[in-house]
């Protein structure tokens, strides 16, 4: 009996274990399932002859005559002849700063087997002479996308187009939207790399174009795939449904489709941010997103938007034009601040000597950026959190920041709601307590007798040896060797800071009050605006000028580059 009860229960279980579906099919991608098939690792086919670098040339587009992408690099496009083969060499030699002979040289020759980027280089013909694709399908989508595919050859600005055009370098913004999503493909991952490198590696690349636009960028795991506006994936010769076909390790290593789609050959030696060898992911990421972003191949020297992989340097950050390019088509970073100033520390050089140095910084919300004034831009890297960088002061919001600093003082203050906290710089801390024992943070009404609280701003007039504190539309001018606000205030800050022009004005509320050194003069920031408070400089200039008055107000991204909020989901990369 117990036999056969066993009996039963072990072919209950064997059925069970039948029901249970087995290893999805994969999706394939080819009628004919061909590219489920592994391909062996192989290397592209250099060019070393004349009927090669005529395909090449065309590819590229640097030939009068279109090249049908959706070929193989082996494969029969149309090739330019004679006069026109000798003018598309001519421009390609140009732009690598080659003698412009018009014959496939050795120097040629090498130009174009260096390792690069899949999208042409140059303008092509109109639109209209180019033959566009069917929408390949996609393993990723439950169903085929609603718009077809095009190519980065595409973003040259078309008439009536939705898009709108940047400039008149053929660049054009590829979203109107400032959010994101994006997906490394679950079933396109490097063979190379663990998931996790791959993952990091590319939330690492939409940040460093998050840090210089107005752009978010967020990982979607779940979404479905249609609706994820940028996915990447890796593949191998014929790969992923895309008409464009990976040529091997050696030349051609990744390719962008706007409004969406990277792919990269995994046939490729693609390396982390620790190595120093092979090509790193992390360029070729970031020069891809690009290209999705709506900007094209540049030959400006430190561009991440060259054709061709350059070596990576120690320290990569995007150059200059790249951002200016892409700000082109984004518009720059706006926001508000909490409080702005510059941190003075003393450092001794190599003889001994004391020198004062400074660095800006700007806090909003729980966030700050250190802003290099050599490089007129924001720290790599930057934003980081409060809780992080500045230790024992609040993580968020702080109303004003305060340097009393004169013959015999160096005193850092922090103020947010009725408090205060004292800083010490050497120790990179809040400190716990003053000199007789008594515990920050404390009070503002027992530290600066008579200073409201809480805080729009302050800031600290050295010449003066005043504090002035702001609060809505009045101000308080504080004599720190008195230690009590000046007899005549209260003012009206509109009788303090006069506005030269009538009515441009922050007059209340505003966000902070900034002493420069490196510009030598205060500015109240307020929204996305500024104004800068006439200097003696500006009287010595212009005597007509009133003292302390404001001049007109300006965009506050005007003057400060590129500080901008990234998404919370890479804020502690």
């Amino acid at each position: 009996m117990l036999a056969a009860s066993v009996l039963r229960l072990t072919l209950l279980l064997c059925w069970l274990a039948a029901l249970q579906p087995t290893q999805p099919e994969r999706l394939f991608h080819s009628r004919d399932r061909s590219d489920l098939e592994p391909s062996p690792l192989s290397r592209a086919k250099p060019i070393a002859d004349l009927h090669a670098a005529q395909r090449f040339l065309s590819r590229y587009g640097w030939s009068e005559v279109p090249s049908v992408w959706g070929t193989s690099p082996q494969g029969s496009a149309e090739a330019p002849v004679g006069s026109t083969l000798a003018q598309a060499m001519r421009r390609f030699q140009r732009a690598n700063s080659l003698p412009a002979s018009g014959k496939l040289d050795s120097p040629t020759l090498a130009a174009m087997n260096r390792p690069r980027c899949g999208v042409p280089d140059t303008r092509l013909p109109p639109q209209s002479a180019l033959s566009t694709p069917p929408a390949p399908i996609i393993p990723y989508s439950p169903r085929p996308r609603s718009r077809p595919k095009r190519f980065l050859q595409m973003l040259l600005p078309k008439a009536g187009g939705q898009h709108e055009d940047a400039t008149d370098t053929g660049t054009s913004r590829a979203f109107s939207k400032k959010t994101l999503t994006w997906r490394l493909v679950g079933e396109a991952y490097s063979s190379q790399l663990s998931v996790d490198e791959q993952r990091y590696i590319f939330r690492l690349a939409f940040r460093m174009w998050s840090e210089v636009t107005p752009l978010d960028f967020r990982e979607d795991l779940t979404a479905p795939g249609a609706t994820v506006d940028i996915k990447l994936g890796f593949g191998r010769g014929r790969h992923l449904g895309c008409p464009r076909v990976f040529d091997g390790s050696g030349q051609e290593f990744a390719h962008a489709w706007r409004l969406g789609d990277i792919h990269f050959d995994d046939d490729e030696h693609f390396t982390p941010l620790s190595s120093d060898t092979g090509i790193s992911l992390l360029k070729v990421a970031v020069h891809e997103i690009g290209h999705v972003l709506g900007l094209p191949h540049t030959y400006r020297v430190g561009s991440i938007m060259q054709p061709n992989y350059i070596p990576q340097d120690p320290v990569f950050e995007l150059d200059w034009s790249d951002r200016k390019a892409i700000q082109r088509l984004y518009g720059s970073c706006e926001g508000s601040f909490d409080t702005a100033f510059d941190w003075i520390h003393k450092e001794k050089n190599q003889y001994g000597e004391v020198r004062v140095r400074f660095n800006t910084y700007f806090f909003r919300n729980s966030w700050y950026w250190l802003y290099e004034n050599r490089n007129n831009r924001t720290r790599y890297g930057d934003p980081l959190q409060i809780l992080t960088g500045w230790h024992g002061i609040p993580p968020q919001n702080i109303d004003a920041f305060v340097h009393v600093w004169s013959r015999g003082r160096d005193e850092r203050y922090f103020f947010k709601g009725n408090q205060y906290w004292r800083y010490d710089s050497e120790k990179d801390q809040a400190y716990m307590e003053d000199e007789q024992g008594r515990g920050y943070p404390k009070l503002i009404s027992e530290g600066f007798p008579g200073v409201p609280s809480s805080l729009d701003t302050a800031f600290y007039e050295r010449r003066q040896q005043l504090i002035y504190f702001f609060k809505e539309s009045l101000v308080f001018a504080f004599d720190v060797n008195r230690n009590q606000v000046l007899n005549s205030y209260p003012k009206k800050m509109t009788q303090v800071f006069p506005a030269i022009m009538p009515q441009n004005h922050p007059f209340r509320n505003i966000d902070s009050a900034y002493y420069s050194y490196a510009h030598n003069s205060i500015f109240f920031f307020k929204g996305n605006v500024y104004w800068k408070v006439v200097s003696d400089k500006d009287r010595r200039q212009s005597s007509r000028l009133p003292f302390n008055g404001l001049f007109p107000k300006k965009s506050i991204s005007e003057k400060w580059f590129d500080v901008c909020d990234v998404h919370m989901s890479t804020l502690n990369m």
